[in-house]
């Protein structure tokens, strides 16, 4: 049987192994990437894209090719919820930083904005973004068996189309193959939690909903009956294509009885839950899927890595998967390269494990809390287990009354509808992950307090081990993001006036070193100048300090000043975030 050989074998096709392809890619190191799949994704599956999500696409390239397929932020916002679409609006939500109380907030925090881009329609993107790098993805390409030894990972494959297989030795293996993953379950990762919570159905189909949605613009319609009080209600609605495609979402109790999943039984539902029988439905497909509440315990052994769905399984709640995925890859795919040309030592990959893993559980553990907080909303309806559809449709009857009850069933409902912040407003989970690991050095500062809630809003920072914060810049005509000054796969050194020693202490230790530093000076008047001051009331240093951002856009140390050997400050502090 033949034998390929690669630096980094990646398993899995999705949104977390195409993007670690062309990461990989992008940094010169070689990879072969195997899904036993025939092309990528054939359905919309996941479709929220967040900001941070977004950033990579754009130290990618290809932010432009995204938003250009998405669906816009401006189209997202309304989250309705609704006896039927033809029937009664039971409250509204402005979701995805689109309402007036947090636009403002998604607007300062990132140069990109989140969108609503399906993953049939997103991932050919990351696809053409590989393969304009030459990156090597094989479809049709089974993984049969995977192993290490303590040099190297061997896997055999099958050409699925041939029947032909063929060995694969790569010095590191990524396993991005979703939520039944066979890296996974034949190298023994261990997991933490439950599988099988929940049943659920999506069905595609289309039908044009313009008169019930283009006057109220979103992505998610929560469709409200009696009888039914599961988080999705009696069906939820995802736009897949403004107003004219959809996915169906409905859950169901296998105890009572397998669903029927006929296009006529679907057609029906959908036909109930739209509340207009003159709308035509072509259904496109149907599938069936399962909340699991899990994540990997690590997310590293040996030579092997889990990402994406591999490593973290849970509801589509806060649009979190495909997200937590791309930026799982995003810190990893810079690590693995800087080990393979030498640049850094095999340390550098145990963080990870140890920066990634307890976001994974943030993420695991908020989706399956978001879940449980819709229930708060079935009950202001009047929604109960076992009640019958008259005593429902009462319910609903009695919260729009001026009675008593109804005024109480209106606050609860208000403050129900309130909670769900936590899950389609929820910035600081979206935006503001904060790295501990030895690639992060303390500056002995202690961590900035959180003056507003840190779920719901993003807290910018400059201290080690945060995101580097997002503000415009000028450069000759051109705006910038000071997010675009760093990126693409090298360290940056961020400086202001009085700070040329540090971009001179950079070319020394980058020439030392034989890597590539990018110095960059900020401030009025300068090559990237703070035109409206915004960076000089971000940064959280004097302008002749400096920040080390890491090639994932975080950052590594921060010095407030400028000391005598800026020079050796820098050689001392690569030495701890290399590994060397």
């Amino acid at each position: 049987m033949p034998t390929f050989d690669t630096d980094v074998l990646v398993i899995g096709a999705g949104p977390a192994g195409l993007t670690a392809a062309a990461l990989l890619a992008e940094y010169g190191t070689s990879a072969i990437t195997v899904t036993k799949y025939p092309g990528t994704a054939h359905s919309p599956r996941a479709h929220i894209t967040n900001q941070r999500t977004m950033e990579v696409f754009r130290d990618l390239g290809m932010e432009d090719d995204v938003r250009e397929a998405a669906v816009p932020n401006e189209l997202m916002g309304n989250n309705v919820w609704a006896t039927s679409f033809a029937g009664r609006e039971l409250a509204r939500l402005m979701s995805w930083g689109s309402g007036v109380a947090r636009k403002a907030d998604y607007e300062a925090a990132s140069p990109t904005a989140m969108c609503n881009i399906p993953q049939h329609i997103l991932e050919p993107l990351i696809l053409r973004a590989g393969q304009r790098r030459d990156a090597d993805i094989r479809f049709s390409t089974e993984l049969i068996s995977i192993d290490q030894t303590p040099d190297a990972v061997h896997a055999t494959v099958r050409d699925t189309t041939s029947g032909r297989e063929y060995g694969i030795r790569a010095r590191y293996a990524i396993g991005a193959d979703g939520g039944r993953s066979t890296v996974a379950q034949q190298t023994g990762f261990p997991f933490d939690g439950e599988s099988g919570l929940g049943h659920a159905a999506n069905v595609w189909f289309e039908a044009d909903l313009t008169r019930y949605t283009a006057h109220r613009p979103g992505t998610l319609y929560w469709m409200s009956q009696p009888g039914n009080d599961y988080w999705v209600g009696s069906g939820t609605f995802i736009c897949v294509k403004p107003w004219t495609e959809w996915v169906m979402l409905f859950m169901y109790d296998p105890d009572e009885g397998e669903p029927d999943l006929s296009d006529t039984a679907v057609s029906a539902r959908a036909a109930e839950l739209i509340g207009d029988p003159g709308i035509d439905i072509r259904i496109k497909s149907v599938s069936k899927w399962q909340i699991n509440h899990m994540v990997a315990r690590t997310y590293r052994k040996g030579r092997i890595f889990l990402a994406g769905d591999a490593a973290h399984r849970h509801p589509p709640a806060n649009g979190l998967g495909t997200n937590t995925s791309v930026q799982d890859v995003h810190n990893l795919a810079w690590k693995l390269s800087w080990v393979l040309r030498g640049h850094a030592g095999e340390a550098l990959l145990d963080t990870y494990d140890a920066e990634r893993q307890p976001v994974g559980k943030q993420v695991v553990d908020r989706a399956m809390k978001s879940v449980q907080d819709m229930l708060p909303i079935s009950q202001a309806f009047g929604f109960r287990p076992g009640q019958s559809a008259e005593e429902g449709w009462r319910g609903l009857d009695e919260l729009l009354s001026d009675t008593e009850a109804g005024r109480q069933s209106r606050t609860s409902l208000r403050e129900a509808v309130s909670l769900q912040n936590y899950q389609f407003n929820a910035h600081g989970v979206e935006l503001g992950q904060r790295y501990s690991s030895t690639a992060i050095v303390p500056d002995g500062t202690p961590p900035p307090p959180y003056d507003r809630d840190p779920e719901l809003y993003y807290h910018h920072t400059t201290r080690p081990g945060a995101r580097l914060p997002h503000t415009w810049l000028q450069k000759d005509n051109q705006q910038l993001s000071t997010l675009d000054l760093a990126g693409h796969g090298r360290f940056t050194v961020l400086t202001g006036i009085g700070g040329q020693a540090w971009l001179d202490a950079a070319e020394k230790i980058g020439a030392e070193l034989g890597i590539e530093i990018a110095g960059r000076l900020l401030g009025p008047g300068r090559d990237y100048a703070d035109v409206l001051g915004d960076w000089d009331r971000a940064k959280e240093i004097t302008d002749r300090g400096c920040l080390l951002v890491r090639p994932d856009h975080h950052i590594a140390w921060r010095s407030n000043d400028l000391p005598t050997d800026p020079a050796d400050a820098l050689r001392r502090v690569f030495t701890q975030v290399l590994a060397h």
